[in-house]
Parts: C-alpha cells; sequence; structure tokens
C-alpha cells in the first residue's frame, strides 16, 4: 500500500532545572551560591533522506520524543543538553500544524532540515539570582516543558512528465516499456493502486516520469482513487494526457480529465500537455485518430499516435519529452519555512475573566515564567510577584476587577489572589 499520508505528534525534550547550591571550601565560611544552570530540552528536526519514497515507517510509528536537558549542579556545572532528535521524510514532503491547518514547511531537496518542534530553556540556577540585597538565594528556576505538536505531513511525488488518463488507457505499460519501473499491468480497470516512478533515459538525456492512477469523473471530490492522488501531479513539468483507442469515446475522455484538473486545482489546468493516443496497434485505432483530430480541432492540435506494447510511436514521444522540458524551467524548490532557534519572545499579554472569581492571564513569556517557577519556595514565589508588578500584570488584573481569594489562571497554574 501506497502511504502518501500521515499524522505524527513530536516533543522535544524539557529544559533541565536549575540547581539551588553553595560555596562550602574551607576557610570559606560565607561562601555565595554558585548552583549551575539547566541544560536545554532537545529539538525536533525533520529532514530529508533521500532513499525514502514513501511515509509508511510513520504507519508502525506516530510519537517521536527528543532528549530531556540535564539538571544543573553544584560548583556552577551546567546541566547538558538534551539529544536533538532528526526524523527522515522522503523529499516533497509538506507539513502542515494539524491545529491550525497552518504549512510549517515543504521539504523539496536533499539537506533541507526543519525545525519543528523547540526544546524548553533550562532553569536558571540561584548563582543567576545574587544581587547585592540578595546575597544568598535559596531558589532556582524549574526548566521549560519542551514544545509538543501535532502535525500532518503529506507526500507529493516530485517527477518531471506525470502520465494522465482514465483507467486502463496504458499508462503503466507505457512506463514499463520506457523505464526500469515495473508497476502491476493487467486488462482491467484500476490495476495500478498507487503512483509509480521510473527514470526515462532517451539520447543524452534523462528525466523522472510518474504513472498516476487512474482519474474518473467527480474525481476531485474523492470518487475513485482521484483525490488521493491528485496532489502527485502538482509538481510535475510537463503531463502526458493518454488517450484510450478502445475507449467509446476518447473526446468525452479528454475533456472529463481536463475538467478533473481544473476543479482540483486551477493551477493543474495551466500545466503543458502533450496528448497521445495509446493502443494504435488495434484495427480501427487510425478511425479513432481521425475522429479525434475532427473533434477537437484546435483546443487539441497535435496527438501523436503511439502503443506502449509494440513501441509505435514511443521513440519519438520520448524525444519530444525531451525537447519540451528544455523549454519548461525547473521551479524554484520551495524552501522551508525555518523557525530560528533564537528569536524575540513575545511579552504581550491579556487579562480574560472566565466568570465570577476567576481570571485567566495569556502571554508566551509570562506563562513561560509562570511554570518554570518553584512553587515550592518562598522565595521564588516572591520573585514571581515581583515580575507581575513589573510587568504591568498585577495593574491589569486589579482594573479587571481581581479581588482578594479570587482564581488566576497563567498557562497551567493556578493561583489564589492575595
Amino acid at each position: 500500500m501506497f502511504f502518501d499520508e500521515a499524522t505524527i505528534i513530536v516533543r522535544a525534550g524539557k529544559g533541565g532545572n536549575g540547581c539551588v547550591s553553595f560555596r562550602r571550601e574551607a576557610y570559606v565560611p560565607f561562601g555565595g551560591p554558585n548552583g549551575g544552570n539547566g541544560g536545554r530540552g532537545g529539538h525536533v528536526f525533520l529532514r530529508v533522506d533521500p532513499q525514502l519514497n514513501t511515509l509508511v515507517r510513520f504507519s508502525r510509528r506516530r510519537h517521536f520524543d527528543a532528549g530531556n536537558g540535564g539538571h544543573g549542579g553544584g560548583k556552577d556545572m551546567q546541566g547538558a543538553s538534551g539529544d536533538d532528535l532528526y526524523v527522515d521524510v522522503p523529499a516533497g514532503t509538506v507539513v502542515r500544524d494539524k491545529r491550525s491547518g497552518e504549512v510549517v514547511g515543504d521539504l523539496t531537496q536533499e539537506g533541507h532540515t526543519l525545525l519543528v518542534a523547540r526544546g524548553g530553556r533550562g532553569g536558571r540556577g540561584n548563582a543567576v539570582f545574587k544581587t547585592p540585597t540578595r546575597q544568598t538565594p535559596r531558589f532556582a528556576e524549574k526548566g521549560e516543558p519542551g514544545e509538543e505538536r501535532t502535525l500532518a505531513i503529506e507526500l507529493k511525488l516530485i517527477a518531471d512528465v506525470g502520465l494522465l488518463g482514465k483507467p486502463n488507457a496504458g499508462k503503466s505499460t507505457l512506463l514499463a516499456r520506457v523505464s526500469a519501473a515495473r508497476p502491476k499491468i493487467a486488462d482491467y480497470p484500476f490495476t495500478t493502486l498507487q503512483p509509480n516512478l521510473g527514470v526515462v533515459a532517451v539520447d543524452r538525456s534523462s528525466f523522472v516520469m510518474a504513472d498516476i492512477p487512474g482519474l474518473i469523473e467527480g474525481a476531485h471530490e474523492g470518487a475513485g482513487l482521484g483525490i488521493q492522488f491528485l496532489r502527485h501531479v502538482e509538481r510535475t513539468r510537463l503531463l502526458v494526457h493518454v488517450l484510450d483507442a478502445a475507449s467509446p469515446d476518447p473526446v468525452v475522455d479528454y475533456h472529463a480529465i481536463n475538467q478533473e484538473l481544473a476543479q482540483y486545482s486551477p493551477t493543474l489546468a495551466t500545466k503543458p500537455q502533450i496528448v497521445v493516443l495509446n493502443k494504435m496497434d488495434l484495427s480501427d485505432a487510425e478511425d479513432t485518430l481521425e475522429l479525434i483530430h475532427m473533434e477537437l480541432g484546435d483546443d487539441c492540435p497535435e496527438i501523436l499516435p503511439i502503443s506502449a506494447v509494440s513501441g509505435q510511436g514511443v521513440r519519438d514521444l520520448l524525444r519530444l519529452l525531451a525537447r519540451r522540458l528544455i523549454d519548461i524551467p525547473i521551479p524554484e524548490p520551495a524552501l522551508p519555512v525555518l523557525r530560528p532557534h533564537l528569536e524575540r519572545e513575545d511579552t504581550r499579554f491579556e487579562v480574560v475573566s472566565e466568570g465570577e472569581g476567576a481570571f485567566r492571564v495569556r502571554g508566551q513569556e509570562i506563562e513561560r515564567l509562570a511554570i518554570m517557577t518553584d512553587w515550592a519556595s518562598d522565595e521564588s514565589m516572591e520573585r514571581f510577584e515581583r515580575i507581575l508588578i513589573a510587568r504591568g500584570v498585577s495593574l491589569a488584573l486589579e482594573q479587571a476587577g481581581v479581588d482578594l481569594g479570587d482564581t488566576v489562571y497563567i498557562g497551567e497554574v493556578e493561583l489564589e489572589w492575595r
């Protein structure tokens, strides 16, 4: 079975906790704080592996976790950073955030690497919090949890030429004749249940050809196998529209396929096409060819007669494809949307009433500070209270109507206002 869609859950590593420690050497009776910082959690990356061509590995494994950061130690020892995790995907993988639907990245070339989940920051040790007025801080920060995201990934095959046509038009037979690919071939519709790729060599040129499973009317809405595989046509530079000389009405087939392309994506409808009439070895194929010329007229001025079984006209088709590809520029690769390792943290916040006696504070920075606060330490709690005042959060809560005993939620932390 061909796997071209998957949902995975990635979880970056948690940052290590900061350490509370003091110098205890001989002859240093009042040694200061020397607690080290925790290490950052490991990041999760997606990376293109040119050896892969499907997403089948994600049918067996959906959860991917990076390593946690090490805790800080005494003597100002920094915790080790967590191990980064690299998840290999095939070229042509589009990554979306499952919740928002936002495209996170488009991995099209070997070497493309995309950061999809950031490791949590390590907590700072008590040595960082020493000031002239606070000589012996007895608190440290906890490590920040790593990001967790659910990603929808889909594969869009990358090929130079795509074969289109109704089921049983002979696309797989053509691919098998011109390349080393060996797709399943049989005399019944929907023999091809997955896209097949083959490398075609003609004269001194070579290109990649993709056999797309047959399309039927309503494919853009999911009929048959169409919508499952139409995405694979989007990255091709040139389309070969294969008509079947044995079909009751190849002209109707031609218009039906093009209509499905236009309804699925206007971009597909504008891709250059070469129309071929296959199965010219049949007795009445010449009459069918003449009828198609009369019916299509200016819509399709050139139709190449071929027989994928006997090889008639196939060499001429390949040479034409090679010439046309020279004139069609290779599209610029869609560079992945990389998230930089260091980005300015958003300090904005908002206060929202959640009913009588309950308020929620939302904001990237304030939520991170809340979750990294050690609530078992009175000094750490007092520090967070000073942060609320300095950031203007306390004033905003008072203006929103907070009162003694009310509940204030900041991220996953629940506080009683006092």
